[in-house]
């Protein structure tokens, strides 16, 4: 795969065939994630980057710290993490 969130969001499942007690067949089946999912991880993505670089300039240009604008990035940070936890299990 060439895309490395697609990657990381795609789940691994074993499955065990039985034909008899000896003769077992281990696969291993990939599930991809949906298009929405991806969709949603790329526009986080996008706007964590865009309100950290609105911080790093609000911090240069009034020398103070924005507390909204850090809730903001805590809430996409959370969002993302959320969404690679819970795809995984």
């Amino acid at each position: 795969m060439k895309n490395p969130i697609k990657k990381a969001l795609t789940r691994k499942t074993a499955l065990t065939a039985v034909k008899d007690p000896r003769n077992q067949t281990q696969l291993e089946l990939e599930i991809p994630p949906s298009k929405k999912l991806l969709y949603a991880i790329y526009f986080a993505t996008v706007a964590l980057i865009i309100l950290t670089t609105l911080e790093t300039t609000y911090m240069i240009v009034f020398q103070s710290f924005n507390n909204e604008i850090f809730a903001a990035i805590t809430l996409i940070i959370g969002t993302i993490l959320g969404a690679f936890y819970t795809q995984k299990s």
